[in-house]
């Protein structure tokens, strides 16, 4: 005979949305929090059980979390697509506040000043992106692009699409990005090629690219400052 318990039947001071409304939302653990979010557990599982379960394989990190996808938490019973993207979307919504704090016109004149714009932007993707940030002349963006996404080590780039949008935005200058999931921070041949084929072609539209950013969740690789990009 099973004799656990489900949520409803706490204790009201040990329901994590009761303990939320009571106590505040600091006085919850983190797999209450996400129990709250996916409202149920299991037969086997409370939802809290179920959340302390997922963030132990995760090694208690929120960031570990935060990169799985939608069929990576679907592998755990108990959570379906709804449950899952439930939990993505309040992980991607934490991103997106931690982007906020930055500053919304930052003079970005140095790589240091663009890897802090735009790390979070580009943190915790597992798969290859290629940005381009659009700058006036005062080297404050104008336009934010997502050329192309793609695999673990690849993504496609159009450089007409890069020059297009640069007359669009009135562009003086840009600013490439792209990342490395697999936390590299080694610029390949087809980086440079790249890079080096997307300097010579603005060229003629007078437009300057100012650097090339290889990113990795914790560091960054600037072509400007290894002397690749001049």
């Amino acid at each position: 005979m099973n004799t656990r318990l489900v949520i409803r039947e706490w204790a009201e001071a040990d329901r994590p949305r009761e303990k939320l409304l009571h106590l505040g939302r600091r006085a919850l653990t983190d797999s209450e929090l996400l129990a709250i979010l996916i409202g149920s557990g299991s037969r086997e599982e409370t939802a809290v059980e179920l959340c302390r379960r997922i963030l132990a394989d995760c090694k208690h990190s929120l960031y570990a979390l935060s990169k799985l996808e939608v069929t990576d938490l679907c592998k755990y019973k108990g959570i379906g697509d709804a449950k899952a993207i439930s939990i993505v979307a309040a992980m991607e919504l934490g991103r997106r506040r931690r982007a906020m704090r930055m500053l919304k016109e930052p003079v970005l004149n140095s790589s240091k000043r663009v890897y802090e714009y735009f790390r979070e932007r580009i943190q915790d993707i597992p798969h290859e992106e290629f940005w381009v940030l659009y700058l006036n002349t005062g080297c404050k963006v104008v336009d934010e692009q997502l050329i192309g996404s793609g695999g673990n080590d690849f993504t496609p780039v159009d450089v007409q699409t890069i020059l297009r949008l640069g007359v669009l935005a009135k562009a003086k200058s840009m600013i490439l990005i792209h990342n490395h999931p697999s936390g590299s921070l080694q610029a390949s041949n087809a980086d440079i090629n790249i890079t080096q084929k997307i300097f010579d072609a603005a060229m003629f539209m007078d437009i300057r690219v100012n650097d090339h950013l290889i990113f990795t969740d914790n560091a960054y690789f600037s072509f400007k400052d290894e002397g690749i990009l001049d």
